[in-house]
């Protein structure tokens, strides 16, 4: 063999060598940041050995908010319409948590009117639903159930009705204030609240025949994305994902706030902890939520629905036109907002997608000095680099579906 023959022979074998290195060797898969396949601009760095995935790095941070930053620069007010942008699918319930805890802060929890409380409980629940609606459509979706969608955001479109008569706005409300809430219920929107409980029950029981029993989503989510009670637990998860596993806490049972502990509901827990589970837990949520707001109706009080404190909540419009305190009240709030008192206080909601929770550090007058938001979207995702080991590539997107998260709180 002559020199040229002998160095293109060995040439070869090192191709042939180097092919087979190749073959051997794991992919990196980038799954989103693309919103229909993650729910949002989540990027998992998926590392592949044929089309099982062997290591998961979530990739947060696109969003950029800076929320957190934002509300040192804001009155406790000022800061209402922020809370919207966190989960946006029930900005009702960010509201709610937000100033529940900057009323902890001022120690006035207790002195929210009845009435006022019981609208507060209303909004909760409707934006559960609404929530809940969004991600069981979404999850069944993923999967190959496109009717399944379509009833769900038929309903979804009713809550926005109620949300626009209710606020003035469909999407980001900004409803709720320090002291109480914006306004009173208008005339009629019980009825029309009513209404849509009846029709929202209909629809929940119509998802349940498609999806409950249907074959291809059974084999799709049970024994799927299986989170152990010890595991849950270990990654701080809460909300549906965590009553999935079995483990029976809501903190409106374990902690109540507003008038929780005087109304009667369930807490529906899962036995495996399988996508499955989870969203057998979010269905029977829904039916919670639609007894919970009946309750509400059933027995909603008159009165206010916000403190009597001009210092507080901002007087009534002809008061401020015909009293000199009451202008200044309304000056002062709007200005320098409420006067609250030097103390660190942390609160904690149920939350459709979570614990929602709100750290406040003050050195006292209108502004927080620093704030902390806990976001269960972003605590629910830590567990991806662990659940999704050993799965297919085919079931990223039943686990994601299951877990039901919103990158606008994660990327808080």
């Amino acid at each position: 063999m002559s020199d040229v023959q002998e160095l293109e022979y060995q040439d070869s074998s090192a191709k042939v060598g180097e092919l087979k290195d190749l073959q051997g060797e794991k992919m990196t898969l980038n799954m989103g940041p693309s919103h229909p396949a993650t729910h949002g601009v989540l990027r998992l760095i998926l590392e592949l050995d044929g089309e099982e995935i062997t290591k998961c790095e979530p990739d947060i941070g696109f969003l950029h908010r800076g929320d957190e930053k934002i509300a040192e620069n804001m009155t406790y007010n000022q800061f209402v319409p922020y809370t919207d942008r966190l989960d946006y699918l029930a900005p009702l319930a960010n509201n709610v948590a937000y100033v529940i805890a900057v009323e902890k802060l001022m120690g006035i929890s207790k002195a929210i009117p009845a009435r006022g409380q019981y609208v507060r409980v209303i909004c909760c629940e409707l934006a559960r639903i609404s929530a809940h609606l969004l991600g069981i459509g979404a999850f069944a979706m993923d999967v190959g159930a496109m009717t399944v969608f379509l009833h769900t955001f038929t309903e979804r479109e009713k809550i926005y009705n109620l949300a626009e008569s209710l606020t003035g706005a469909r999407f980001t409300t900004s409803y709720t204030r320090v002291g109480g809430v914006s306004r009173d219920l208008p005339d009629g929107w019980v009825g029309q609240l009513s209404k849509f409980l009846d029709e929202v029950s209909t629809a929940i029981e119509e998802v349940d025949k498609l999806l409950t029993k249907n074959k291809i989503f059974i084999d799709r989510s049970r024994d799927v994305g299986v989170i152990s009670k010890s595991m849950a637990v270990d990654y701080g998860l809460s909300g549906p994902n965590l009553r999935g596993s079995g483990i029976e806490y809501d903190l409106r049972k374990n902690k109540p706030y507003l008038i929780y502990n005087d109304l009667d509901f369930d807490i529906p827990v899962g036995s495996v902890g399988d996508c499955y589970d989870r969203y057998l837990v979010r269905m029977e949520e829904m039916r919670q939520s639609v007894r919970l707001i009946k309750q509400c109706i059933q027995s909603l009080p008159d009165g206010p629905v916000n403190i009597q404190d001009g210092k507080i909540t901002l007087p009534p419009k002809e008061k401020v036109l015909s009293s000199m305190e009451e202008l200044i009240h309304q000056f002062m709030n709007v200005t320098q907002g409420v006067d609250a008192p030097v103390g660190e206080v942390y609160f904690g909601a149920e939350n459709p997608k979570g614990e929602l929770g709100f750290y406040i550090n003050s050195k006292g007058g209108g502004v927080p000095y620093r704030m902390k938001i806990r976001a269960p979207s972003f605590v629910n995702l830590s567990i991806l680099p662990e659940l999704l080991i050993g799965h297919m590539v085919s079931d990223v997107v039943a686990v994601l579906g299951s877990l039901d998260f919103v990158m606008g709180e994660c990327d808080r």
